[in-house]
């Protein structure tokens, strides 16, 4: 699944690298924490991949 804007692929991108030890997982903070908690490695690598070219720095969320 690809990220949809630049802002969800940055936090996927720190949420993996607390999940792989790279980075402390108590300076994760908002949408990576959220994503360390909940998903996969491999569901994050996925979002992390996603290319940033053409897409919106924010998107807004569906209600």
């Amino acid at each position: 699944m690809p990220a949809k804007s630049k802002a969800q692929q940055k936090a996927a991108g720190a949420a993996l690298a607390a999940k792989r030890g790279d980075e402390k997982p108590s300076d994760l903070k908002g949408a990576s924490r959220s994503m360390y908690e909940s998903m996969s490695e491999k569901q994050l690598d996925e979002l992390a991949s996603t290319k940033r070219k053409g897409k919106p720095e924010h998107v807004k969320a569906a209600s």
